[in-house]
């Protein structure tokens, strides 16, 4: 039986092609101005595809700003994903690995320099705030998975809410900068670490309890 790897066609890769081209394009102009200043023209340009296949694949101006902070947090989780690997069995140093990379990425993207510098306006932040449901379910779902495959004893639900929490308060990060930069992945550490090492406790517990 052939293996389990999924054939991309050529119309999918020519989408993801053009959507990485516009993804793209959107940060450059965004280390030169806030996202409410650049218009749909300046990014098919940048682009180099007409302003109407930017419609047809985005549908609107709020689409293409969405799917940018969409491939952003997937890039957070590829960094999230390696620093637990990184630290198999111990979850205070993946948790903070992991925090630590979060930040390091966050603070590398434009379009989170200008929230942290309290410059972004609504039409973005609202992406992680009022209308934040998709970029948190997506966060919260691929999070889950990445606990429950390097943690396996972990069971679905202390995975699901281990990782709601953990993608709430770290998206909160973007939209109100902390007070205290200097320790908060130590306070995010000490605060998240032990209901993961008490939920893997309990789970391992469960597994080597001698049955009825």
């Amino acid at each position: 039986m052939p293996g389990g790897r999924t054939r991309v066609t050529y119309q999918e890769a020519a989408r993801r092609l053009l959507r990485d081209s516009v993804l793209d394009a959107v940060r450059e102009l965004l280390d030169e101005k806030e996202w409410s200043d650049i218009t749909m023209a300046e990014v098919a340009r940048s682009a180099g595809v007409s302003r109407q296949t930017l419609y047809n694949e985005f549908e609107s101006r709020q689409g293409v700003a969405q799917q940018y902070i969409l491939r952003l947090v997937d890039h957070f989780l590829d960094e999230a994903n390696e620093a637990v690997q990184t630290h198999v069995g111990d979850a205070r140093g993946a948790i903070g690995d992991a925090f630590q990379r979060f930040l390091g990425a966050a603070t590398q993207d434009p379009a989170v320099r200008w929230a942290l510098l309290g410059r972004a306006k609504a039409e973005i932040l609202s992406l992680i705030t009022t209308d934040g449901w998709p970029v948190l379910e997506r966060a919260v779902d691929r999070l889950a998975h990445i606990m429950q495959d390097n943690w396996p004893r972990l069971d679905e639900r202390e995975a699901q809410v281990t990782a709601m929490y953990v993608g709430r308060i770290a998206l909160s990060f973007i939209a109100i900068p902390p007070r205290a930069p200097d320790t908060m992945v130590e306070d995010f550490t000490d605060f998240v670490a032990p209901y993961l090492e008490a939920a893997y406790r309990k789970a391992k517990a469960r597994d080597i309890a001698p049955s009825a």
